[in-house]
């Protein structure tokens, strides 16, 4: 979202400038005049630098800093003074790199939101919005508080699939290694032994087939066909890097039996726990929705919930639209409902969160446990066919003789 300067004047008639990011110039001058300024001059500024990295930051030690930086301040230590010391303990080069950057920045008078969106492969754009919202606000040490937590809840999510999903992609790769090691170097050594039985017709149906797809893949043709494969999955993935690649990839995710229902359940969680979040921090409805609906990482989930937002523009409810795109479980919806009408939306949002991750975890952690005996049973019954294929001729042999 890009930065917009302004030159305005308040009530008292006192010129006042600053920065704001949002999506157009209508939108700045709303806000401007939500805060009862008057504005005079409005511009779009320039993208800021962004610093090379000499490496990447992980989600955890992110997570760690804005724990550490709440803890300063909240103990009286001055915001430059947090930033300089968290710059000379972490070990991280990248990091100290970050930090450096926006000591300076702080120094030179810039708010801290401001020098951390310069950064956006180290900072989400929720962070930036959450410590925008806290320093506006005076609670910018619990803006970074919930921050801290809600990274840390992400990342042990992040790492809880990956750890579920390493041993099956695991086997995949070990299997598939194996079955071409047979295929192209040991199956061939039995083409010239069942020469004869070919040559009369008695060579079994299932042996032919082997033989066979062991000559393609060992011969230029199978290397092209491997090329070939490589080059579809490299323009898919360049396809997937386009906005009508990602959404026909979102839908086909949503649309996948029993995977489906995972992914919808966990990006509705991510979205409920960063709306909510927000909420409690004190960002605005409209731009809470803005910031939160791109964090379900679905771009068919994020358009349902852009289209919310412009009904609550319009004055209607949140749980209404997002009951009507058919994508949000009709329990979400109507906590969601009840939430607005007692006015706990944002502690009900976290609550909701909290019971979909646990939920679709437990799931998660049962379709993998089914997925690795799944994998092992292919494995052994390809490795099974292969062994069949040459057995069935020699038996044949045997019995002629």
């Amino acid at each position: 979202m890009p930065d917009f300067s302004y030159i305005a004047r308040d009530a008292s008639g006192a010129k006042v400038t600053g920065t704001i990011s949002a999506g157009s110039q209508r939108e700045v001058l709303s806000i401007l005049t939500g805060k009862s300024l008057f504005p005079i001059e409005v511009a779009a500024e320039k993208p800021a630098a962004r610093l090379p990295l000499s490496g990447r930051v992980s989600g955890q030690m992110v997570a760690t800093t804005y724990a550490q930086l709440a803890a300063l301040i909240r103990n009286g230590v001055p915001l430059l003074k947090s930033i300089a010391v968290l710059r000379d303990q972490t070990s991280s080069k990248a990091l100290k790199r970050v930090m450096q950057d926006i000591y300076e920045r702080v120094e030179d008078g810039a708010a801290l939101a401001e020098a951390m969106a310069r950064h956006p492969k180290v900072f989400a754009e929720t962070a930036v919005s959450m410590a925008r919202a806290g320093g506006e606000g005076g609670f910018l040490e619990d803006a970074l508080d919930r921050v801290s937590q809600f990274t840390e809840q992400q990342e042990d999510l992040k790492a809880r699939t990956a750890g579920a999903l390493a041993y099956p992609i695991f086997l995949a790769v070990v299997g598939t290694c194996v079955v071409t090691a047979l295929l192209i170097f040991f199956v061939p050594n039995f083409e010239e032994m069942f020469a004869r039985l070919r040559e009369r017709g008695e060579l079994p149906a299932l042996t032919e087939a082997l033989l066979w797809f062991s000559a393609t893949v060992s011969s230029p043709a199978g290397l092209l066909i491997f090329l070939g494969i490589l080059a579809g999955l490299f323009f898919g993935y360049l396809q997937m890097q386009t906005e009508n690649g990602r959404w026909v990839r979102d839908t086909v995710l949503l649309r996948i039996p029993g995977l489906g229902h995972i992914v919808k359940r966990l990006a509705v969680a991510r979205f409920c726990r960063v709306l909510g979040t927000l909420l409690g921090n004190g960002v605005p409805i409209l731009r809470s929705l803005e910031i939160s609906s791109g964090s379900t990482g679905n771009r068919v989930l994020s358009a349902a919930i852009e289209e919310a937002s412009e009904n609550i523009s319009a004055g209607e409810s949140l749980a209404a639209p997002l009951w009507s795109c058919g994508h949000f479980p009709s329990d979400v919806v109507e906590m969601i409902s009840v939430a607005e009408e007692a006015n706990t939306l944002d502690t009900v949002l976290i609550d909701i969160a909290d019971g979909l991750e646990k939920r679709t975890t437990r799931r998660l952690d049962l379709a993998v446990r089914l997925l690795e005996p799944i994998m092992l049973l292919v494995l052994a019954v390809i490795v099974l066919l292969v062994v069949i294929a040459l057995l069935l001729p020699v038996l044949k042999m045997s019995s002629t003789i």
